[in-house]
């Protein structure tokens, strides 16, 4: 019997990386900005460079904490929330067992702030994360995974930023869990034309890794077809 543990880690191993690092766009409040791409500065260091898998949990906690209080400091405002929901995601990746899905279930509650109170901020960034959050989180009776769901703030995160890579990365990554590797393939490749971010190198570079790690699996099975 597979444990509950593994079960979750199998289905939401790098959550964090699927859920989106959208870009930190210039707002009214500059000081919220800084605050935010801190965190996101520092979210990029330890997922593309921290190599040591305690480290990397080790400094996660820490910015959980720096996220949350960026969010208290500018409450109302869905930028600092999304990047605090993206942190406890990545607890949600790195822990196991219940406390695995305790995360997950407290991520999905600061998205769902963040989607209460502005779904268009960081290029749909809380539409793309709940959608991620319910493709990866097992089902019921383990978590909350809910495919339906899943393709709802998906669809609605690319309609909203059609042109987004990380929107595009995590729709076509869902649609390849579904079966659809056409459609995937077409997504996917739209992700990759997406501009460079030459203010985001380390996740500009990561996240191009991933989107042609899937396309090479879609061709793959594609051929096969």
């Amino acid at each position: 019997m597979i444990s509950f543990s593994k079960t979750f880690l199998a289905a939401a191993c790098a959550l964090a990386v699927a859920v989106p690092s959208a870009p930190a766009l210039a707002s009214d409040n500059p000081a919220m900005d800084a605050s935010v791409a801190r965190v996101q500065h520092e979210w990029e260091r330890i997922k593309y460079q921290t190599k040591d898998p305690g480290q990397q949990h080790a400094q996660i906690e820490i910015l959980a904490r720096d996220a949350a209080a960026a969010s208290a400091r500018y409450p109302g405002r869905a930028e600092p929330l999304i990047w605090q929901g993206i942190a406890q995601s990545e607890q949600a990746a790195m822990s196991s067992g219940f406390s695995a899905l305790a995360d997950a279930k407290a991520a999905r509650t600061t998205f769902e702030k963040a989607y209460q109170l502005d779904r268009t901020a960081l290029e749909a960034g809380a539409p793309t994360s709940l959608g991620t959050l319910y493709y990866r989180v097992p089902g019921f009776p383990i978590g909350f995974g809910d495919k339906a769901k899943a393709r709802h703030y998906l669809a609605e995160a690319v309609a909203i930023a059609p042109d987004s890579m990380d929107a595009n990365y995590f729709y076509g990554d869902f649609l390849i869990t579904q079966g659809d590797y056409a459609a995937a393939g077409k997504v996917l490749q739209h992700a990759l034309a997406s501009p460079l971010h030459p203010d985001r190198p380390i996740w500009d570079a990561g996240r191009r890794a991933e989107i042609r790690a899937l396309l090479a699996k879609v061709n793959a099975k594609l051929k096969r077809s």
